[in-house]
C-alpha cells in the first residue's frame, strides 16, 4: 500500500469477472450495494471469450461445414464447399466481443466500477491493484476461476498449444494431436475434424473415462467415422522433428499439439498467505455451504472452489456469494449441477444414472423416435434412474438437442418430481423431447412407442 493513501473503501470487492464474478457483482449491485469488479484481462472471463462461447459457436460453424457435405440421404448436394477459417474466426471473435460488451454495458447500468487490474490480498480487508490503487472492503468474492493444466516437458509455443489457444486459429490445421480425452479434447476433435483437420486424441486410458460407456460407445463410433484416430492407453513422451512419441512406440506426425489434460484453480499471485483463506489439497479454494471461506470478510465461487467446474455452477454461487456477502441467509443447495458434452451427438447428464439396489434405470432408444427417424439422428437414446418410491434421480440424452432438453431434468431432480409427473407430462410432437417422456412411461411399465418384451 502507498504510504499516506486513502484506500477506495466499498461495500463488496468481486477479483474476476467471468462469468460467475460479474454476475455476482451485478446481483450485489441489485441489492444496494457498492461494488467494485477487478479483472485483469477482458469482461466474460474465460467462458465468454476463451471456451464456452468460442468453442460452441465454433462447433455449429463446423456441424453447418460437415452437414452441407454430408446430406446426400435428404436429396442435397453441394458442389465446391470451403470453408474460410479467418472469416469463421473473425465470427468468433466478434460473437464474444457482442457479449464483452453486453456485460460492460449491464456494469454500467448498475453502477458498478469496473477496474482492468490485477488484485492482491495484502490483509484481510484490503487489495493492492497493480494499477497502483488500493481498495478497501467490507466483503470480497474470489472468482478467479480456472486455466489450462500445463504437461511437463510439453510447455506452450507456436506448435504446443492450449484449448484456447485452439480456438483463436485463423487457419484449418493439416493435422493436430490432442493431448487428453476429457469433454474439451472430443469436442476439439470433432470440431476440427469436421472442417477437414486429421486429429489423434492419446488417451492415458480412454475417451471420456468418467462417463456412462453406453454414451461414449456412440460417441466414439462418430469419431471413427470423422477418421479421428483414438489412441488409448499412451501417454506422450517427447516432441521432434519425426513427431510425437507415445510410450507404446507410436508416433504422430501433427502440425499443432493441444494439451488438453483438465484445469487447475487460478490462485496465482492473490496473496491469499496474507489472508485466513484455505485451500485443500488440490489447491481449491475451501468454502462451506454458503461459499464462505475460512476467512469471514471472503467468499470464493466458481472453478477455483472445485469441481464440477463449469459455467453454470459457477453462476448461480455467484447470485448465492452476493446474497450472503450482502447479509441475505442464502446458501448454495442446489441438488444437481447439469453437465454437457457438445461431441456428435451431444451427451447431456444431471443427476445420478448409476443402477445399484436402491436405484433402477429404464433406457428408451432414439431408433423408436419419430424426429430422430426423420432426420437420421438415432444413434442416441435416453436413460431415467429413480428410486423405489419412482422419484427422479437422474436422467442422461445422447440426442441432438440435448443440451436443451437437461433442462428439463435438472428442473424435475431439483422439485423431487416422480416417474408419473414426466411422464403425464405433454410434451410436444413431434420433438426430441418426447423421449424423456418416452423414458418415464417405460419406466413405469406402459411404454407405448418401444417394445421391451413381454
Amino acid at each position: 500500500m502507498v504510504m499516506g493513501f486513502t484506500p477506495e473503501e466499498v461495500d463488496i470487492a468481486v477479483i474476476g469477472a467471468g462469468v460467475g464474478g460479474y454476475v455476482a457483482a451485478i446481483r450485489a449491485a441489485q441489492l444496494g450495494k457498492n461494488v467494485v469488479l477487478i479483472e485483469k484481462e477482458k469482461l466474460g472471463g474465460h467462458c465468454l471469450n476463451y471456451a464456452c462461447i468460442p468453442s460452441k459457436t465454433l462447433i455449429k460453424i463446423a456441424d453447418l461445414f460437415y452437414s452441407a457435405q454430408h446430406s446426400e440421404n435428404f436429396g442435397i448436394h453441394v458442389d465446391k464447399i470451403s470453408i474460410d477459417a479467418r472469416k469463421m474466426l473473425e465470427w468468433r471473435l466478434g460473437a464474444s466481443k457482442k457479449l464483452e460488451e453486453g456485460v460492460r454495458f449491464l456494469c454500467n447500468s448498475y453502477g458498478i466500477e469496473v477496474i482492468n487490474a490485477t488484485a492482491t490480498f495484502v490483509g484481510n480487508n484490503t487489495l493492492q491493484l497493480t494499477n497502483g490503487t488500493s481498495i478497501s472492503y467490507k466483503k470480497a468474492i474470489i472468482a478467479t476461476g480456472s486455466e489450462p493444466t500445463k504437461l511437463k516437458g510439453f510447455e506452450f509455443n507456436d506448435r504446443i498449444i492450449d484449448y484456447k489457444k485452439a480456438l483463436m486459429l485463423d487457419h484449418i490445421p493439416k493435422s493436430m494431436a490432442i493431448i487428453g480425452a476429457g469433454y474439451v479434447a472430443v469436442e476439439i476433435g470433432t470440431l476440427y475434424a469436421k472442417l477437414g483437420t486429421k486429429v489423434s486424441i492419446i488417451a492415458r486410458s480412454d475417451v471420456l473415462s468418467k462417463f456412462d460407456r453406453d454414451a461414449v460407445a456412440i460417441i466414439k463410433k462418430k469419431m471413427a467415422a470423422l477418421g479421428i484416430n483414438i489412441i488409448t492407453g499412451a501417454t506422450p513422451q517427447s516432441l521432434d522433428d519425426k513427431g510425437l512419441l507415445l510410450s507404446n512406440g507410436a508416433v504422430i506426425d501433427a502440425e499443432i499439439i493441444v494439451v488438453a489434460i483438465g484445469l487447475s484453480p487460478y490462485t496465482e499471485g492473490l496473496g491469499l498467505e496474507n489472508t485466513k483463506v484455505q485451500l485443500d489439497e488440490k489447491g481449491f479454494i475451501k468454502v462451506d455451504n454458503m461459499l464462505r471461506t475460512t476467512d469471514e470478510n471472503i467468499l470464493a465461487i466458481g472453478d477455483v472452489v472445485g469441481e464440477p467446474m463449469l459455467a453454470h455452477k459457477a453462476i448461480r454461487q455467484g447470485v448465492i456469494a452476493a446474497e450472503v456477502a450482502s447479509g441475505m441467509n442464502s446458501s448454495y443447495d442446489n441438488v444437481v449441477v447439469p453437465a454437457v458434452i457438445f461431441s456428435d451427438p451431444v451427451i447431456a447428464i444431471a443427476g445420478k444414472i448409476e443402477e445399484n439396489e436402491e436405484i433402477k434405470v429404464k433406457k428408451f432408444p432414439l431408433t423408436a423416435l419419430g424426429r430422430s427417424i426423420a432426420l437420421n439422428t438415432t444413434d442416441g437414446f435416453v436413460k431415467i434412474a429413480y428410486d423405489e418410491n419412482q422419484i427422479v434421480k437422474g436422467i442422461e440424452i445422447v440426442s441432438d438437442e440435448a443440451d436443451s432438453m437437461i433442462s428439463e431434468a435438472a428442473l424435475a431432480i431439483e422439485m423431487g418430481a416422480t416417474l408419473e409427473d414426466i411422464a403425464d407430462t405433454i410434451h410436444p410432437h413431434p420433438t426430441y423431447s418426447e423421449a424423456v417422456q418416452e423414458a418415464a412411461e417405460a419406466a413405469l411399465g406402459r411404454p407405448i412407442h418401444f417394445f421391451y418384451g413381454k
